[in-house]
C-alpha cells in the first residue's frame, strides 16, 4: 500500500479539514486556484490539509482504507474535530466514508460532490427514487450504493456545506444529494464542473459555515 502525499497548511486550530481531490487533480491544483490563499486570510481556527490521489487509488478498493489509515485516524491525536470534504470524485469518497465510518468525521465540506454512476442513479430511479429504495445485498457491496444508502437518513448534528455549479453537466444528480441536508447547508453558484465555480463555493464554505459551525466532541 503506498503512502499518500499531503499538502498542508498548518495554522495551530482546533479542526483540520482533509481535502480530496477530484479525478486527475493533484494538491498543487488547489494551491494555484487560491484555496491555501483564501483561508489564510481570514481568522480561522481551522487547518488544511489537501490530499494526492490519483485515479487508480482513489477508484480503487482500498482507497477508503488508505484515508482512515494514514490521514484520519493519526488527525484525531493532534485534532479535536476533524471534517472531511472533497471536490467531485473527491466528494463522492467523502460520502463514502461518511457512510462506512461514521465516527471518523465530524463535518463534510462537498464541492460539486459527483453522484455516482448511471448503474447507481438507474438502480434507485427504478425503485421508485431514494425514498422507495432499498439497497439488495449485492448493491451494498458498493460504496456508491452504501453512500446514497447513508443519504438516505444522514445524521441531523452533523454539519454540512455542499455545492455545486447551475451549469454543471452532473447538477441534477448534485441536486439530489443537497437535497438530503436541510436548505442552509446548500449553496449554488453560476458555472459549470470547473475551478471558477469551486473557487466560488470554497469561498462561500469559508465565509458561511466554518466560522459557526462546530461539530460535537466525539472524542
Amino acid at each position: 500500500m503506498s503512502t499518500l502525499r499531503t499538502v498542508d497548511l498548518v495554522r495551530g486550530g482546533d479542526t483540520l479539514l482533509v481535502l480530496l481531490p477530484g479525478a486527475y487533480m493533484q494538491p498543487e491544483n488547489f494551491v494555484a486556484a487560491g484555496f491555501l490563499a483564501a483561508l489564510e486570510s481570514r481568522q480561522l481556527a481551522l487547518d488544511l490539509r489537501i490530499v494526492a490521489l490519483d485515479v487508480a487509488t482513489i477508484t480503487g478498493s482500498n482507497a477508503l482504507l488508505m484515508l482512515q489509515q494514514q490521514i484520519l485516524d493519526p488527525a484525531r491525536a493532534d485534532y479535536r474535530h476533524v471534517w472531511l470534504g472533497g471536490i467531485s470524485l473527491g466528494g463522492l469518497l467523502a460520502l463514502c466514508q461518511a457512510a462506512d465510518q461514521p465516527q471518523t468525521v465530524d463535518g463534510l465540506c462537498l464541492l460539486a460532490p459527483y453522484p455516482g454512476s448511471r448503474l447507481t442513479a438507474n438502480a434507485i430511479a427504478r425503485a421508485g427514487g431514494l425514498a422507495a429504495w432499498e439497497a439488495s445485498p449485492e448493491q451494498l457491496a458498493d460504496p456508491e450504493f452504501r453512500a446514497w444508502r447513508w443519504l438516505k437518513s444522514p445524521p441531523v448534528t452533523l454539519p454540512v456545506f455542499v455545492g455545486h455549479g447551475t451549469e454543471d453537466r452532473f447538477a441534477d444528480g448534485m441536486r439530489r444529494i443537497a437535497e438530503r441536508f436541510p436548505v442552509a447547508a446548500r449553496c449554488t453558484v453560476p458555472g459549470d464542473h470547473d475551478w471558477p465555480a469551486w473557487q466560488q463555493l470554497w469561498e462561500h464554505f469559508l465565509d458561511r459555515f466554518l466560522d459557526h459551525c462546530a461539530a460535537p466532541d466525539k472524542r
